[in-house]
């Protein structure tokens, strides 16, 4: 069960990352802004992980250099805040079936800066070194395809979430234009995303704390993300949450994703590695394709 934990923990993480897509789509098409449901989320995932990392790393937390805080600062930044907020964009202009199948790139593009920064290594004329290869071309090719290729389509037989505009929102997503600058930027997203991912683990190890590590990337990110939604959502109702989707997707997002989702994260790139945690990423496209379908009524096609 030992050596099984860090495979079954990684599968989790990514089974919460589909609910957070999914979620994050129905919110935005029920016309919530994107950049104020991100600081919601951060500020939910900060007040449930900072008593947690008070509690059981308060007294044995490494201390905390004016560096390393610069660091995870910046880290939370890059990763974070700005991942999330081009994410959110991005899946406003496309659908929740392709973004998680974007997600892709992010194995390819994690190995690709790993090797920069040589924590992994390729030798071309090894087997290993060849199916490496193999594997980032045939990544490629499938995010090209989807982004590009017009497919047969699959419709939905029926949905729980749908906004009430949603043969406008599904012209919106599937214009020419839109849909390009919408894959753009989910591009733009993976590579922050994953340089994150790989500075993460330059970072826990020279401060191992993981609870506190995630509270602090938490806290930064919810004041900046409050900074990126108050210049750019002025209007007091989109602010308000009531009883609805609307406050669910940032509770779910907030506690599960952030609280939980990234602490577990930072678990397994800690035990075995960035590389390791992001070649089960395929698994969330497979559960996102099934929510998309059934929950948020989304047609399914071989590319756009």
């Amino acid at each position: 069960m030992g050596s099984k934990k860090p495979f079954l923990v990684a599968l989790l993480v990514h089974a919460l990352s589909s609910g957070m897509i999914l979620l994050s789509k129905a919110a935005f098409n029920m016309g919530m802004s994107t950049s104020v449901f991100v600081f919601y989320r951060r500020l939910a995932g900060a007040i449930f992980l900072v008593p947690f990392a008070m509690i059981f790393e308060g007294k044995n937390a490494k201390p905390l250099s004016l560096l390393t805080l610069c660091k995870i600062f910046v880290l939370a930044l890059l990763g974070i805040t700005l991942t999330l907020n081009i994410y959110g964009i991005a899946l406003v202009y496309t659908s929740a079936s392709l973004g998680s199948a974007t997600i892709n790139c992010i194995p390819v593009i994690t190995f690709a800066f790993a090797v920069l920064l040589r924590m992994e290594t390729v030798t071309v004329k090894t087997v290993p070194g060849i199916a490496k290869v193999g594997g980032i071309v045939v990544c490629m090719a499938g995010v090209v395809t989807l982004a590009f290729y017009q497919g047969p389509v699959l419709k939905s037989p029926l949905h729980l979430f749908q906004s009430h505009s949603g043969a406008q929102d599904d012209h919106h997503a599937s214009s020419g234009k839109t849909w390009i600058v919408g894959c753009f930027l989910l591009l733009v997203s993976c590579i922050c995303w994953a340089l994150w991912l790989v500075l993460q683990a330059q970072i826990l190890k020279s401060y191992p704390s993981k609870l506190t590590f995630t509270s602090i990337q938490c806290l930064s990110s919810a004041v900046q993300s409050f900074l990126v939604a108050i210049a750019l959502e002025r209007d007091v109702h989109e602010w308000k949450l009531g009883w609805n989707l609307r406050l669910f997707a940032v509770v779910y997002c907030g506690i599960f994703v952030t609280g939980v989702a990234y602490y577990l994260q930072a678990w397994v790139i800690a035990k075995k590695g960035p590389v390791f945690h992001v070649v089960m990423t395929p698994s969330n496209l497979v559960m996102t394709i099934f929510g998309s379908v059934f929950l948020l009524g989304e047609n399914i096609n071989l590319g756009r």
